[in-house]
């Protein structure tokens, strides 16, 4: 006989009841996480408008239905887009994701905290033009960095100690999870809705990581994250009618997914909630390269330098070791034929090539007219990954949170040039001195490709004065970045 299964409806996992709790009763007092998150929401914001050069991202955008026109809806910023906020997440997310330059938190699992822009910026520019309609205060910028805090914090805390790529998920999961919470809070959600919100993100079947890696690495990597976080708003506003949640969803025995999607395991915590990942999130500021290779691009540029000294060029390469992080090697070391752009944003031999190549990265030198230049797959096959062990240690000691990667590179002749070691990116917050000048230069020339001269001045001023910006109705805030 089967042993008696109980029907008693348990209490709450913990860890919807921690992720609800801090979602709608923690208050954010560290002024550096809202300086980061300042500079987050401008890179963020920037990233998005670059990708809307390219047609691959933008065939996605606009309404379900063309011609669509949502009254008081969310605007989706550097388009004349107004769409409900469950699309306007999708069309913010996948802008903001599409060229793979916006930030970045490793640990054991990966991924791009600012993703879950879409959702907040969406639904709070929704409330706050259908509070206005009302005669209602809006929502103010201050209140989409408390939300970019509070998301940043339950994506990266999640992924501190708990690997969702090493059972095969994606870790766009813990993007649908975090925006789902936050959005449900901005909602006035109550905490037991809250709690049934966020057990319906972790209730939905959970994408797979099978378009990140070979053979199969496509675009859809690329909106993945926008559909994350716009279904997180669409779960939100379910569970605002009253819908029901699912208390044991993770815990649950034979069903829940510890046991169906996690090998059994219970998720592992390193440290409570408060603004720690916003605190220490990594910017991308110079390449658009997967992260995991950023410093081994620098170091490339570094080399270039030092090969066009010495009168030689790539061609006179004979070999190419590169000493790095087991993550680099697990993610984007990659052999034979490269398909697509998305294919060679993630090989490091494809971005470390171009640079010893051409003395740039771009986003624009993934596409098919660069690729075909014959001498970058020739250098592709010089060179090989090599891990060092305590370069991984590095990477997962939260007081360091490195990224190393060591170019050694041998010439034809036999001359071996000195290794060039970069262990943390300018993105880093080790660096954040060195960096934060070249985000906001990026930031400029991001506006450029959209704004006239007169627009972006006023974006880029109000952006750079914190306490006007704190107190800038949302709304208005997006109204400025419209076209």
């Amino acid at each position: 006989m089967s042993a008696h299964i109980s029907n008693a409806r348990p209490k709450p996992d913990k860890v919807l009841v921690d992720i609800a709790d801090y979602a709608i009763k923690f208050k954010v007092t560290s002024t550096e996480a809202y300086q980061t998150a300042r500079y987050c929401l401008m890179d963020t914001l920037g990233c998005g408008f670059e990708a809307l050069e390219y047609p691959a991202c933008t065939k996605l955008l606009g309404p379900v239905v063309p011609g669509t026109v949502v009254p008081n809806g969310a605007k989706v910023p550097g388009t004349s887009f107004q769409l409900d906020p469950i699309q306007a997440a999708f069309n913010i997310g996948a802008m903001i994701r599409w060229l793979d330059f916006n930030d970045t938190w490793l640990a054991a699992e990966w991924g791009h905290p600012s993703d879950n822009l879409g959702g907040i910026l969406a639904t709070a520019d929704w409330l706050s033009r259908n509070a206005v309609a009302a005669g209602k205060k809006p929502l103010t910028v201050r209140d989409v960095l408390t939300a970019m805090i509070k998301a940043h914090e339950i994506q990266g805390c999640i992924a501190l100690e708990n690997s969702f790529n090493k059972v095969g998920l994606d870790h766009v999961v813990l993007v649908k999870v975090a925006s789902t919470a936050v959005v449900a809070a901005m909602l006035g959600l109550t905490r037991d809705e809250v709690i049934n919100a966020v057990s319906l993100a972790w209730v939905d079947g959970q994408s797979l990581r099978t378009y990140r890696h070979s053979p199969n690495t496509g675009s859809r990597k690329s909106w993945a994250a926008g559909d994350a976080t716009s279904r997180a708003v669409r779960l939100a506003l379910i569970a605002r009618t009253g819908e029901m949640g699912y208390p044991s969803v993770l815990s649950a025995k034979a069903w829940g997914f510890y046991d169906v999607l996690f090998k059994g395991n219970a998720f592992k915590f390193q440290r409570p909630y408060g603004s720690y990942v916003m605190e220490n999130v990594l910017f991308k500021i110079s390449f658009p390269a997967e992260f995991h290779s950023q410093t081994a691009v620098e170091a490339a540029m570094t080399l270039h330098g030092e090969l066009k000294k010495r009168g030689k060029t790539a061609d006179d390469i004979g070999m190419i070791s590169i000493r790095t992080h087991e993550a680099c090697i697990r993610i984007i070391d990659k052999k034979g034929p490269l398909a697509n752009p998305a294919d060679r944003d993630h090989c490091i031999q494809y971005m470390v090539a171009v640079p010893l190549i051409l003395g740039r990265l771009t986003a624009a030198d993934y596409e098919d007219n660069v690729a075909a230049d014959p001498r970058i797959d020739a250098l592709r096959d010089k060179i090989k990954c090599v891990e060092d062990p305590r370069f991984t240690k590095d990477y997962h000691d939260p007081e360091k949170r490195s990224i190393a990667n060591a170019l050694t590179v041998v010439l034809k002749d036999g001359t071996k040039l000195k290794e060039v070691v970069v262990e943390y990116p300018i993105g880093h917050k080790r660096r954040r001195k060195e960096g934060m000048p070249v985000l906001v230069e990026k930031f400029k020339t991001n506006l450029a490709r959209r704004f006239p001269e007169k627009q972006r001045q006023a974006i880029l001023d109000l952006c750079l004065d914190p306490k006007r910006l704190d107190a800038t109705p949302v709304h208005e805030f997006v109204d400025m970045m419209m076209t």
